[in-house]
């Protein structure tokens, strides 16, 4: 598992130089940080890792997600994801993303997303935090 995760982020970092790539920080009571590519206009996938937790309860999830509405001071996002680790299922996220300032590369979020854990787990998870876009080549 820890050797899945460090492929995946390095992979993911890797790509930093050669697309339109964003972190981001979700803090609520599960916080975690995101990484994502954006390809074209509306398709994002976000590769997640749980913080603010002990190693044996690392939590890795992939959300796709899709951009409903988008304008220049905001996006409207959904999508749909695999959890594994703390609570393994599906997760359900859907959120907003806000760039208030002139310059597009530092904004806000906001995110609710139902966790439907593969066992009796059910857990409606509400977060908001800082993201950052690097600029595209």
């Amino acid at each position: 598992m820890k050797k899945l995760i460090l492929i995946a982020l390095f992979g993911l970092f890797s790509m930093t130089s050669f697309s339109q790539t964003t972190i981001s920080f979700h803090q609520s009571n599960l916080p975690f940080i995101g990484v994502n590519y954006q390809f074209g206009e509306r398709f994002i996938p976000e590769f997640r890792v749980g913080t603010d937790t002990n190693l044996e309860n690392l939590t890795a999830e992939l959300a796709a997600n899709y951009i409903f509405k988008k304008t220049d001071r905001f996006e409207f996002y959904g999508g749909a994801g695999l959890r594994v680790g703390f609570i393994d299922g599906i997760v359900i996220p859907v959120g907003l993303n806000i760039y208030p300032f002139e310059q597009k590369d530092f904004g806000f979020h906001m995110e609710g997303a139902p966790i439907f854990g593969f066992g009796d787990d059910q857990v409606f998870r509400g977060s908001f935090g800082i993201r950052y876009r690097f600029a595209k080549n």
